[in-house]
């Protein structure tokens, strides 16, 4: 009977237990990413050297490609995020999977809690003493929200640890790679500012579901 419940909570596991052992690793590295970023550019106005090259290679990206990045970048704003999570939201529930519904929500809450809150604890600018920029909160959220997705998609049997780790990093990098682009495009962030959103996102998420897993199979240990 154990046996029957525990593999019930693990067929609804939001964190694949064969992605447990690979995403460790990566959420320990990704904060130390943070930290390290955040006491380097603390109190900072200026793009570091890393900032300029990569300006340099996005400078003077056409009136089109401007368009583009705008797009993207709505996606990080409020109305456009909300509805990107309302509908994901939604699509979990009718998928009868709240526990992924609850993991989305934590997961993207938390990850533009902490980017906003480091943003004030490194006090890094861009364009004037009142924009804070690190880590980026746009790139931060996005990333979050694809390794949400990713996860789930992981979750599928069939899928081992190195296929679904792969997914999971995959989405991640190609959400956090749009939205990052389109920061720098538009100005509106360092370079630097978005891998430290990007390395909030990985550090978060995979925590976030492991935390998710550990209460919901404590409240209801036959799964879902």
């Amino acid at each position: 009977m154990v046996s029957d419940l525990r593999s019930g909570a693990v067929r609804h596991a939001v964190l694949p237990p064969a992605l447990r052992g690979w995403l460790g690793p990566v959420v320990v590295l990704a904060a130390l990413v943070v930290a390290l970023l955040g006491g380097r550019y603390a109190g900072d106005g200026e793009p570091g050297r890393v900032d300029e090259r990569v300006w340099s290679a996005l400078e003077g990206v056409p009136s089109p490609w401007r368009d583009v990045a705008r797009a993207v970048d709505f996606l990080g704003e409020p109305v456009g995020a909300a509805a990107l999570v309302v509908a994901a939201v939604a699509g979990c529930l009718l998928l009868r999977r709240p526990r992924a519904a609850v993991l989305l929500v934590v997961s993207v809450t938390l990850a533009v809690g902490t980017a906003t809150g480091l943003k004030h604890l490194v006090g890094r600018t861009i364009h004037g003493a009142d924009n804070l920029s690190y880590p980026s909160g746009h790139t931060a959220f996005l990333t979050a929200f694809a390794l949400v997705l990713a996860l789930l998609a992981a979750g599928r049997p069939g899928l081992g640890g190195t296929a679904g780790t792969s997914l999971v990093l995959g989405a991640g990098l190609a959400a956090g790679a749009a939205m990052g682009w389109a920061q720098v495009v538009l100005g509106a962030h360092y370079p630097t500012d978005v891998l430290g959103g990007w390395c909030t996102a990985l550090a978060l998420v995979p925590a976030s579901a492991w935390c998710v897993d550990r209460v919901a199979d404590a409240v209801r240990p036959d799964g879902e």
